[in-house]
């Protein structure tokens, strides 16, 4: 049967997206620009006729992914379906993705996600000889966003992305390379959005950018974050939860800390990524190197909100990482009490400024440290939560089943951090308070109050 013969059937598509949460409002996006098209969405890969991945290709485990995926897609590839691949590795490496896949029909850059339709059409035309690449000479991501909502609702949260790309320099970072300089959207388009959202019923809006403490700088603003916040929880009274992701060090202002304490919307919580804590490993990631801005911000924090959550990320063994400097990071993560720590080990990204240096730290070495540092951070984990005890939390619940229910509170963000275990059924998208009762590494217990 040919794409021609097939007619109005060649209209339903089949979407997965991986990586990030930056990704899946991308994904969302293309979805609701396939939906006003007419194209319709399947749950099977078998039933449709377009097969899309969007794709993550920050680092080498996230593209090992994104072929796995497409491996198995493209195995079972029937003759009338066609293979799309988007998002970030095809923006940064579409060769590569065309000589591990021949079946691919066709790929499109992260930078244009709004340009799926024209694409899939492209890949329908019963005359397309060879497969279709859309990866326009763009140097930034695309601004004529076609009046789709830059959201993806999941159950009551919803991802709210404010911006795209990235201005700064780290050296081991590809997402400029991928995505381009860092572009805001205009507020008054992100709070339209957030007021949709609190239409809909949403209990969380989570603020998601490259860097979110960045917002605003292209468009001229000083302290963009802060002012947004102000103006979205004057905006969005009624949604109890807005969280702040992905925010930069040295960029933590006393007007943001400020803000956050001052509207209880604005959950006590802060994702910051430090990567390091040695000054010459700092130095060489091209990361801001003041560790004491850390100490003195963490502080303030903590002070103006003594029950905040602070997440932070590190890196292991990165080039030139001696014994002597990850000992100091060792100290520092055991010094800090952080409430939640993700750890990844160094992986050369092509293209950027890191790749120029060795990579001398072995990969058992790297993998190593990076045991030794999460048995550093466990009981740290586990603490924070046994001094939750009898205490009490909101909690959004998520799931629910057997006489259970699972759901996060305030110190938790969706798939990275850990859950709360209700021993009791609730409707899902309730938030319920919970006394607390038990506690685990990274995950609490407890019972609903009546």
């Amino acid at each position: 049967m040919t794409r021609q013969s097939k007619g109005k059937h060649w209209q339903r598509y089949f979407l997965i997206s991986l990586g990030c949460a930056k990704n899946t409002v991308d994904a969302h996006g293309m979805a609701t620009l396939l939906e006003r098209a007419g194209y319709r969405a399947v749950e099977a890969p078998r039933r449709a006729d377009l097969l899309i991945v969007n794709t993550c290709g920050f680092i080498e485990p996230a593209r090992e992914e994104s072929l796995t995926v497409l491996s198995e897609l493209a195995a079972a590839k029937r003759p009338h379906q066609a293979l799309l691949v988007a998002g970030c590795w095809s923006q940064r490496d579409p060769e590569a993705i065309l000589m591990a896949v021949p079946e691919v029909d066709g790929v499109m850059g992260t930078r244009r996600w709004m340009d799926v339709v024209e694409v899939a059409r492209r890949l329908a035309r019963p005359d397309r000889r060879g497969p279709v690449i859309h990866l326009p000479p763009t140097p930034s991501v695309g601004q004529d966003e076609r009046g789709i909502p830059r959201t993806a609702v999941q159950g009551a949260s919803a991802y709210l992305k404010i911006a795209d790309g990235c201005s700064r320099a780290c050296a081991f970072c590809a997402i400029p390379l991928i995505k381009g300089p860092a572009v805001s959207r205009p507020p008054e388009r992100v709070l339209d959005e957030a007021a949709m959202l609190a239409e809909r019923g949403m209990k969380e809006i989570i603020l998601i950018a490259q860097d979110t403490t960045a917002y605003g700088r292209d468009l001229g603003m000083r302290g963009g974050l802060a002012a947004l916040l102000e103006r979205m929880t004057a905006r969005v009274p009624d949604v109890p939860w807005i969280r702040v992701m992905y925010s930069f060090p040295g960029a933590v202002t006393p007007r943001l800390i400020e803000v956050m304490s001052r509207h209880p919307q604005v959950l006590p919580y802060l994702d910051i990524p430090l990567q390091h804590a040695h000054p010459a490993v700092l130095h060489r990631m091209r990361r801001p190197a003041d560790v004491g801005w850390v100490r003195r911000t963490v502080a303030a924090l903590r002070e103006r909100m003594p029950e905040i959550a602070v997440r932070t990320t590190f890196i292991v063994g990165y080039p030139g990482e001696t014994e002597e400097e990850f000992a100091t990071l060792v100290d520092f993560v055991e010094e800090m009490a952080f409430d939640r720590v993700g750890i990844f080990t160094y992986f050369h990204e092509e293209g950027t400024p890191a790749a120029a240096l060795p990579d001398d730290v072995p990969p058992e070495v790297k993998e190593e440290r990076r045991a030794r540092l999460m048995e550093v951070q466990q009981p740290i984990s586990l603490a924070k939560n046994q001094a939750l005890v009898g205490q009490t939390l909101e909690v959004l619940i998520e799931g629910q089943g057997d006489g259970l229910s699972v759901g996060r509170s305030y110190r938790d963000a969706p798939e990275i951090d850990g859950l709360v275990l209700v021993e009791e059924e609730v409707p899902v998208g309730e938030m319920v308070r919970v006394t607390v009762t038990g506690a685990l590494e990274y995950d609490l217990i407890g019972r609903p109050i009546p």
